[in-house]
């Protein structure tokens, strides 16, 4: 593919940050849009966008730093390389949930609620920045036949050059475009504050289960070098979540 768009003497444009970039405005901006329709603070959901923003980059390079130990142990400068690759989205989302709730709690507003404008915006942005990878060739995919599949040939290119691989990070994108459209469908439908955001968490912990078992490249391995450590988590959160659904579905009849 190609890693770099725009390559001059002066200034060149990589295609992962630009795509990242459109996403992070993508999704602020249907959150922004959607707060206004239902009476927020414009600046609370700025400043709280802002937040989490920060905290899914610091998030998802600490859990991908974690799961490539063997290579960080012994190049600690490499860690602070970001703009090398090596992000993994799933620890993005746990720490700015983490730190989402805690604004969200200091300023004393809606949980569920709050949550909920997020969620299709979340979905919004991985869409596009799951673009980005396949342009970069990060998170590529397996070696396979397939008709669909995809070779990459940039001498930049992250991915395995000259063999055709699943492209794993358009499966991603889609899933998550479906992610969004059935969140946004399902926004007036919803029976209890917090189910898109706990819809979300399934729908992406499901989809991420099964892509992994299509990912080539170098992932973190648990149960006896079955399962990647994402697809652990994402495992754990699909039974969490349904759980929740459940039990807040029960509570919102009674």
């Amino acid at each position: 593919m190609h890693p770099i768009l725009i390559d001059t003497p002066y200034f060149s444009i990589k295609a992962y940050g630009l795509f990242v970039a459109i996403g992070f405005l993508a999704g602020l901006g249907y959150c922004l849009r959607t707060a206004r329709q239902e009476g927020y603070n414009q600046q609370h959901i700025l400043d709280l966008g802002f937040y989490i923003i920060l905290a899914a980059i610091v998030g998802s390079r600490i859990f991908y730093v974690l799961t490539n130990l063997d290579h960080y142990r012994y190049n600690l400068l490499d860690v602070f390389k970001v703009w090398q690759g090596g992000l993994t989205f799933i620890g993005g989302f746990l720490l700015s949930l983490v730190v989402g709730i805690v604004y969200i709690k200091k300023f004393n507003l809606p949980v569920g609620k709050t949550l909920d404008l997020f969620a299709p915006s979340v979905a919004l942005g991985e869409f596009f920045g799951r673009i980005g990878c396949f342009f970069a060739g990060c998170c590529y995919g397996r070696e396979c036949d397939l008709p669909w599949a995809v070779t990459f040939t940039h001498p930049q290119s992250l991915a395995r050059i000259g063999v055709p691989l699943h492209p794993t990070q358009l499966y991603t994108s889609l899933a998550a475009l479906i992610t969004f459209l059935v969140l946004v469908f399902w926004r007036q439908r919803k029976s209890f504050d917090g189910q898109l955001a706990l819809l979300w968490i399934f729908f992406y912990s499901v989809f991420r289960t099964i892509i992994e078992f299509f990912r080539g490249d170098p992932r973190g391995y648990l149960l006896m070098n079955t399962f990647a450590v994402s697809q652990v988590l994402s495992l754990s959160l699909i039974i969490i979540s349904l759980i929740m659904l459940v039990v807040m579905k029960k509570r919102s009849k009674k």
